[in-house]
């Protein structure tokens, strides 16, 4: 998929990640549809980017709808509005947990639902989704965001298969920690010095890999990260139990903490 004068929808551009995700994509020649809750941070980076800010909430279940007739013809979707959805189970609300679901799993879903049939009519177009590593390994802490998170992933790629020879890509990306900007970063949580992060611009340059190259997945962490995720998911019993000797519930309280007003 060539970016140069695609137009592309992005949810989540007033976040850190958002923001970053933009200005990669507008190096790229991409015509930008940004979408957030906060016009005050949209505007200002819809400027920079010669792009047009849509106010939205994927909170509101009758968001996309109005998402979708706002923004006309789109070329490629870059899902990356999440809520953080992290903390033990019984400290949701059964509403906070409808939340969770709506914004980071049921949003994207409809947005794929109803843009793909034109882009599959086109012969072109790219879905991408922004998941996460906890979307491959489950961590003390993230039962409700991991539950989001696997289901975007699968859903991306199994939609991948669905699509396949139809002109349209598929990709999801899956971001370690991130420093500087976005959920980890603003939760003020603390890594162990063993475990490394990567930044925003990282993340940015993935999506743009992603969608160019039509890559199913791309992981945007360090290599010991990315490899202890991947040893998680095959035998997650044993690097369970590894991982909470070395304080991964400690570590996740750090970070859910920061996080709980933001559900």
């Amino acid at each position: 998929m060539k970016l140069d004068g695609a137009r592309v929808l992005l949810t989540g551009a007033t976040g850190g990640l958002g923001q970053a995700i933009a200005r990669g994509l507008h190096e790229r020649g991409a015509s930008l549809l940004l979408t957030g809750r906060r016009l005050d941070v949209l505007t200002p980076l819809a400027e920079e980017v010669g792009g047009r800010a849509i106010a939205s909430d994927l909170a509101d279940r009758s968001a996309v709808d109005a998402l979708l007739s706002e923004a006309g013809r789109v070329d490629v979707l870059v899902a990356n509005a999440g809520l953080p959805a992290s903390g033990g189970l019984h400290s949701f609300s059964v509403e906070e947990i409808d939340r969770a679901l709506t914004v980071n799993l049921r949003a994207p879903m409809l947005l794929a639902h109803a843009l793909s049939p034109a882009m599959v009519q086109r012969g072109g177009g790219h879905l991408l989704f922004m998941s996460s590593l906890a979307g491959r390994a489950g961590a003390p802490g993230s039962s409700v965001y991991a539950a989001t998170k696997f289901g975007l992933r699968g859903f991306a790629l199994a939609l991948r298969e669905d699509l396949a020879g139809k002109g349209v890509g598929v990709s999801v990306v899956l971001p370690g920690f991130i420093r500087d900007a976005g959920m980890f970063a603003e939760s003020g949580g603390k890594l162990p010095p063993y475990v490394g992060t990567k930044r925003p611009d990282d993340v940015a340059r993935a999506v743009v890999k992603a969608i160019e190259q039509n890559r199913a997945e791309l992981d945007v962490a360090p290599l010991p990260l990315r490899a202890g995720a991947l040893l998680a998911s095959l035998a997650p019993g044993p690097v369970g139990a590894v991982q909470r000797k070395l304080g991964s519930v400690k570590t996740s309280e750090s970070i859910w903490g920061g996080q709980t007003e933001k559900r």
